[in-house]
């Protein structure tokens, strides 16, 4: 057989359901072998498209999304998606055709050294250079991407090399190694050092989501009456309903979960990447006392100084942790939640039109059940939905933070749904955002994933707006024209809707639920706010 053909056998093998990305010239014998594949090749309108799709379904799953590009322009297009995975640690295998290497030593059509250029922004990269290494190349691919902490490996595949026989060579077992258990001396040491403290704080990060442990973090919560604060990508290990949570820290503004790190004499960092919120906000004088607990050593900063490092099993570690200490019966965090509680519901009756940003994250979170998905762009709407949406699961609310990649939203909303056809999936998405990778509304449409669209609509790049006014009172360069966002989805085949008044977003939304279409939503936003909550949060007094 090709190598081509023994490729994708080695990407059956490793559970692959779909592939993201469009054909080319230099990977036709790869898209011909997928032919008689179980694999479903979804055929994208672009490449980032492609890579973005790859990137949420590897995060939402834990198994690695896999994106196809051929050579030269088709594979830098892939680029802003690879690198928005790595950051962001979820597990994705990009495959790139390339020239082959009869021409590579020579200035030649289309050729870049694409392993040199994908290899800052991936964990494994490489080139087939023998059909008979595929098996061996593929299995480490992916063993290096769902590995802790996850991410991208990439692999470049020469047109010549996929079209080379190659015979006695199969796929590869699929192994992977058990995480492993904490020391138990650490545990202990973590656990004195807990029972010791007055006022101890859990930050919680992606690697719970990632070690699927958000039942024994909530457990040690409530066994110690610990609070809670998550980072932007932890959002829903613990419900914004419990009486625990704090809510999500990593606003550049000061806010009230800012009042418990103020108080916390101990911080509890559980399967925390630096890359979601800096520590220097929360920890400035550098001497908060840290357990990390994690599957990975912790990261080298100054403002990150551990006094205990717990490196193992994260589910396994808690309820060591927990087994070790007697149960808590007061907590501090009980005025933090109600003020955060009341926050929210306060814009619950707002009739102010264009809306208000929390006014629509209410009518939102109304509308969808606790298992529905959102994935949400990059933007002024992002803060918004990452400190006000009350995301009652993990992985219920997808926020790019690590690269912070604008135009995720409608592409990731589609890998989303195929991912979990059955659960609700809105993308959130500003008007700059969308408009940057609007072309897969075609691709949803015609592979039949229905998904909502929300879209904030301000004229404006909104969040370089409010930078802009909160550095020098002023903005520039930062507004623009729309198309008619209904229209535009009428001209693809999907249904589009205009929000006229507040009243009318909640009953739009659950019209585009029940449509079982791609809707797009036109809903006019007063970014006005935004000032207004940095002015708010800059008066904040804490309530303890």
């Amino acid at each position: 057989m090709k190598a081509a053909e023994l490729f994708v056998r080695c990407l059956e093998n490793e559970g692959v359901e779909f592939l993201f990305g469009i054909p080319g010239e230099e990977n036709l014998d790869v898209m011909e072998a997928l032919r008689e594949s179980t694999i479903r090749f979804i055929a994208t309108r672009h490449e980032q498209g492609a890579a973005f799709m790859a990137d949420v379904y590897g995060r939402l799953t834990g198994r690695a999304g896999v994106c196809l590009a051929t050579l030269g322009p088709g594979a830098t297009n892939l680029v802003t998606g690879v690198a928005d995975a790595n950051m962001d640690h979820a597990p994705v295998v990009a495959i790139s055709g390339q020239a082959a290497t009869t021409r590579m030593h020579k200035e030649s059509h289309q050729h870049l050294d694409l392993v040199n250029l994908f290899r800052p922004i991936s964990k494994y990269c490489t080139q087939i250079i023998q059909a008979e290494t595929v098996p061996e190349v593929v299995r480490k691919a992916f063993k290096q991407a769902e590995a802790e902490r996850p991410g991208v490996s990439f692999i470049d595949f020469p047109e010549n090399i996929a079209e080379m026989e190659v015979e006695g060579k199969v796929p590869l077992k699929v192994q992977s190694p058990a995480p492993p258990v904490g020391a138990p001396a650490k545990i202990k040491e973590a656990a004195e050092m807990i029972a010791a403290a007055k006022h101890p704080l859990i930050l919680a990060g992606n690697g719970v989501v990632r070690a699927g442990a958000s039942a024994q973090l909530i457990a040690l919560a409530e066994h110690l009456k610990l609070p809670v604060a998550t980072t932007f990508m932890g959002k829903g290990v613990i419900p914004s309903s419990h009486p625990l949570c704090l809510g999500t820290i990593g606003l550049q503004s000061r806010d009230y979960v800012n009042c418990g790190f103020d108080r916390a004499d101990v911080i509890i960092c559980v399967g925390y990447d630096l890359i979601e919120y800096h520590p220097h906000p929360w920890n400035p004088e550098k001497d908060r006392q840290i357990i990390n607990i994690s599957r990975q050593p912790a990261e080298v900063d100054e403002h990150y100084i551990i006094a205990i490092g717990v490196i193992g099993e994260i589910g396994s570690t808690l309820d060591g942790i927990a087994a070790l200490l007697p149960p808590r019966e007061e907590s501090a965090s009980g005025n933090l939640h109600r003020a955060i509680v009341e926050e929210v519901r306060g814009y619950a009756e707002d009739s102010s039109f264009p809306m208000k940003p929390a006014k629509i994250v209410w009518d939102l979170r109304q509308v969808l059940s606790p298992e529905c998905i959102v994935i949400n762009d990059v933007g002024a709407h992002k803060m918004w939905m990452a400190r006000m949406y009350q995301a009652e699961r993990p992985n219920t609310c997808i926020i790019s933070n690590g690269f912070a990649a604008m135009g995720i939203s409608l592409p990731g909303a589609v890998a989303a749904k195929l991912a979990f056809p059955q659960r609700t999936v809105v993308a959130v998405t500003g008007d700059a955002g969308f408009l940057m990778n609007s072309q897969e509304i075609e691709t949803a449409l015609r592979i039949g994933t229905p998904i909502v669209i929300l879209i904030w609509n301000d004229s404006g790049y909104g969040l370089i707006k409010w930078h802009q006014l909160r550095r020098f009172g002023h903005s520039s360069n930062v507004d623009f024209s729309n198309p008619d966002f209904v229209k535009y989805a009428e001209s693809f085949g999907a249904k589009g809707y205009r929000v006229g008044a507040a009243d009318e977003l909640a009953p739009v939304l659950q019209q585009a639920i029940a449509d079982d279409t791609v809707v797009i939503i036109d809903c006019p936003v007063d970014y006005s706010e935004n000032m207004k909550l940095t002015e708010r949060l800059g008066k904040l007094v804490c309530p303890i």
